[in-house]
């Protein structure tokens, strides 16, 4: 069991959160534009403070490792690496699409899967698909959408997708019953830290001085994920 801060900057959303023993203590979100790397480090104070914690309390530090924007996770990565070097804590690194479909399954009644979908540029997205127990069914990738994409697994699942680049996908199946899409819903610390949680207990660390963010950078997508 153990006291994990943790820190999501994935997106244009950022935010901070503290767990112990897998249960949140506090969480702290904010939407300002271009303001990670001022913010972050308030957020992180605000909330230790708030909680009378000090920061040699914590047993590790989680960070959400991508893919995402560039800027975002390299902000993230490197005041989380900061934080370990400076207390000689371990260094977590969670996967930020495996997160958001964390959050969505707590309410995934259905058995639905879950695609969660990162903007990248133009029609294209980062994401991968879940089920229902958070197995991966289609391993992270970068798509350039189209109304095809997701045909072969529409044949046997209604698919919920989510994330701040879904509303690009929603137009190209209007009219498709399988298709659901949430609103709102962006990655969160609170999620990092219970993935964290898991393997923290499972010793999963990051080697701290060769550790760099998830970018996804060099994928060629060539068209639509099917099955």
């Amino acid at each position: 069991m153990a006291l994990i801060l943790s820190l999501e900057t994935s997106t244009k959303v950022c935010s901070v959160a503290i767990h112990k023993d897998g249960n949140l203590l506090s969480v702290y979100e904010f939407r300002v534009e271009r303001s990670h790397s001022k913010l972050i480090t308030q957020s992180i104070s605000f909330l230790m403070e708030g909680l009378d914690l000090k920061m040699t309390d914590l047993d590790a530090i989680a960070v959400s490792k991508g893919p995402g924007s560039y800027t975002g996770l390299r902000i993230g990565v490197s005041t989380a690496k900061g934080l370990c070097y400076a207390l000689d804590k371990p260094l977590i690194a969670v996967d930020t699409l495996a997160a958001i479909a964390r959050k969505v399954n707590k309410f995934n009644f259905k058995n639905s899967l879950v695609c969660p979908m990162i903007d990248a540029r133009r029609l294209e997205v980062y994401c991968a698909l879940y089920n229902k127990e958070n197995e991966i069914i289609s391993p992270v990738s970068a798509v350039i959408l189209n109304e095809s994409s997701f045909n072969g697994f529409f044949s046997s699942s209604e698919i919920i997708f989510l994330g701040d680049g879904a509303g690009k996908f929603a137009p190209l199946v209007a009219g498709n019953s399988k298709a659901i899409f949430l609103q709102n819903e962006n990655p969160s610390a609170e999620y990092v830290g219970i993935i964290a949680e898991e393997k923290y207990l499972d010793n999963q660390f990051e080697d701290v001085a060769y550790f760099e963010p998830f970018y996804l950078k060099d994928f060629i997508s060539t068209g639509s994920t099917q099955n």
